[in-house]
């Protein structure tokens, strides 16, 4: 039995950044349904920014979790 490893070398970097892209997406999304990045008791002069954007931003990035998902399933599934 013969290894390909530049066939396991490109399935280990392809996996691992397919991993930490979902990773981020999800975090972003957390992070923007979390509230303000400002506390605005506690610095009242600072806007919150746009918090009417926040729900829209978070159901954006965890779409996109769910195609990265949906399109790893495919792969193995299908093929």
């Amino acid at each position: 039995m013969d290894i390909d490893w530049g066939a396991l070398g490109e399935v280990f970097v392809v996996s691992f950044g397919a991993a930490i892209a979902v990773i981020v997406l999800f975090s972003m999304g957390i992070r923007a349904l979390a509230g303000p990045a400002t506390d605005p008791i506690s610095a009242p002069g600072q806007a919150a920014g746009n918090v009417a954007s926040r729900p829209a931003l978070a159901g954006l990035c965890f779409l996109g979790c769910a195609l990265v998902v949906g399109y790893g399933l495919y792969l193995i599934i299908i093929k």
